[in-house]
């Protein structure tokens, strides 16, 4: 679990995020991408903005750009993005992960992995992908999420988007870990809802991290708490000169 100083902790001189700074940031489970830039804003005193939004329960690599460099944002979102996670089969659920309680469907056992690949190829390629309901598209302004909780009818239309890779394995009978290399736009939830009903037993995403957005890794991201330390720091510089 994060444990945040209280931001009124960190003094230091942020004109160089007024200037525009790139922060590549691990976002942990739990925490939605709004969260997080709220969080860099009221840090650096500075106006923040994310590249993609992930869904609360993924982690993973978010870019956030504060000052100037929010102007850019658009050209980060559409970069090409890499996903790896786990994926549950024999059932489905509402949202399309763990968000809601899973409803069985099929036995996954009665599927021989050779239909599973079969399956993962079948989606590689341009096509058309419907949204989660469950998501933060907006309709006449408001997310479409906040409706479709309150139980009321949601119809979000067709969007064209790419799978350039996509990679399976199981590890248990009903559960398998993949890996993905998609366009912009695309929804991994979908993309599992989808497969598991090619595969007619229903699936469900277990798990999902964000690896990769265009040439910027995961492995380059940090914690929000080294995050943090590394403005603490800087104040400590500063007060010293």
């Amino acid at each position: 679990m994060l444990s945040l100083r209280p931001v009124r902790q960190i003094i230091f001189d942020n004109q160089s995020f007024v200037s525009g700074k790139l922060i590549l940031i691990d976002k942990p489970k739990g925490w939605t991408s709004f969260r997080v830039v709220n969080r860099i804003h009221h840090l650096t005193r500075v106006k923040t903005g994310h590249a993609g939004t992930l869904d609360p329960l993924a982690t993973g690599l978010l870019i956030c750009c504060t000052g100037v460099l929010t102007k850019s944002i658009q050209r980060y979102q559409s970069m090409v993005k890499e996903y790896t996670g786990t994926i549950v089969l024999g059932a489905h659920t509402p949202t399309f992960d763990l968000e809601s309680q899973p409803i069985p469907q099929g036995d996954p056992s009665q599927i021989p992995d050779d239909k599973v690949q079969e399956a993962l190829k079948a989606f590689l390629g341009p096509q058309l992908q419907v949204p989660p309901i469950h998501s933060a598209i907006k309709q006449n302004g408001k997310p479409v999420y906040r409706l479709a909780r309150k139980g009321r009818e949601v119809v979000l239309s067709p969007r064209p988007i790419e799978i350039y890779e996509l990679e399976g394995r199981r590890v248990q009978t009903d559960q398998m870990e993949f890996r993905v290399v998609c366009s912009t736009g695309t929804y991994i939830r979908s993309l599992t809802q989808d497969l598991g009903q090619w595969l007619g037993c229903g699936a469900y995403l277990g798990s999902l991290c964000r690896t990769r957005i265009g040439d910027y890794s995961l492995d380059q991201a940090q914690t929000l708490e080294q995050f943090e330390s590394s403005l603490g720091q800087f104040g400590k510089e500063d007060q010293k000169g």
